[in-house]
């Protein structure tokens, strides 16, 4: 008689998207679009180039890495395009190329490639690169475009960002209002100045149901809670809600970021409860470390928890009891303990 193979029910998915990797990267590149967009706009050309060195970096050393090792080349499915265009969006367009460079490397090969590549990285490699520039050079990492300077609109060269202000507890100038928050004319990384850019971004991946909704809303949602209870002297209460969702990079990461595939939970709950984390994590950063900005590193945090989210939150298996499972484990409890008293 032919012995029928079970699977075992866990917390991975069972139905999967008749999608494949590069039709979902393919959506991802053209929800990048708009914010990088505006960011090209409002910095000017060395955007351009910074976009141009990062991707083709990414891909160079994807294909590199697994020509060498003489595994099958993986540059068609797309992550790596979008890597070099996600790293691109946390930099400051006043960085230099060879720093782009030096973090393609560290994304790629690090962080991805090293652990296997697509779907096997724990970390976010864009992310991961970003940190990795800020401790490595943080002087370039850190010098704020003025939007509007390359192309002769403003004076001045660089400016402080909304954050810096704040977390220095000073009232923002007259410029930094909302609506200029809101449509990306204030300092900061280049994918991170438009709110607007990156929502219409964001529309279109919910739309191709690229991502859903739970980590974004849990994470956002987390971040005004407690900066609307956590107020701020000097700001009322909404107001220093709004800077802080409006500032920063916290729809960016909440959009394109938290909801990587091979660094979030797939469980439901456990994609709320990472959202939190990632919330909680970035007030936390933003009101007590010396960096006035922790969405990067909140992803970072919450990545290394999403193993354990997972493990923690998994479906009980169809068909099976809490009985059954609680005796199960009794029983093996009781063959593990008489196991060690026969080895003594």
């Amino acid at each position: 008689m032919e012995e029928k193979k079970l699977f075992k029910v866990t917390s991975n998915p069972i139905v999967r998207t008749p999608r494949d990797t590069g039709r979902i990267m393919l959506d991802v590149i053209i929800a990048l679009v708009p914010a990088l967009g505006v960011g090209a706009y409002m910095f000017g050309l060395n955007v351009a180039v910074l976009l141009a060195v990062n991707v083709a970096a990414c891909v160079f050393f994807e294909w590199g890495y697994r020509k060498l090792l003489k595994k099958n080349t993986s540059v068609g499915d797309l992550s790596a395009v979008v890597t070099g265009m996600l790293l691109t969006c946390v930099m400051p367009s006043s960085a230099p190329w060879w720093v782009g460079l030096i973090g393609s490397f560290f994304a790629i090969v690090v962080v991805k490639q090293l652990y296997g590549g697509i779907g096997k990285n724990f970390l976010n490699p864009a992310l991961a690169g970003r940190a990795f520039l800020t401790a490595a050079y943080a002087a370039y990492m850190t010098n704020w475009a003025v939007p509007g300077a390359m192309r002769g609109v403003v004076d001045g060269t660089s400016m402080a960002t909304p954050l810096s202000y704040m977390h220095a507890g000073e009232a923002l100038p007259e410029y930094y209002n909302f609506l200029n928050m809101f449509l990306g004319g204030i300092p900061g990384s280049i994918g991170e100045i438009s709110t607007l850019a990156i929502l219409i971004g964001a529309a279109y991946l919910l739309i191709r149901k690229v991502i859903t909704w739970r980590i974004p809303a849990a994470f956002i949602g987390t971040v005004a809670v407690l900066t609307l209870i956590f107020g701020c002297e000097g700001y009322g209460r909404v107001d220093w809600m709004l800077y802080n969702l409006l500032s920063g990079g916290l729809m960016l990461g909440a959009f394109f970021m938290a909801t990587d595939y091979s660094t979030s939970p797939v469980n439901l709950k456990g994609q709320l409860l990472y959202g939190v984390g990632c919330g909680a994590i970035t007030v936390l950063i933003r009101y007590f470390g010396s960096y006035p900005e922790g969405v990067s590193y909140a992803i970072l945090i919450m990545n290394c928890c999403t193993w354990a989210i997972d493990k923690a939150m998994r479906p009980r298996q169809f068909g099976v009891s809490k009985e059954d499972i609680k005796a199960k484990k009794a029983a093996a409890k009781e063959a593990k303990k008489k196991a060690k008293e026969g080895a003594a």
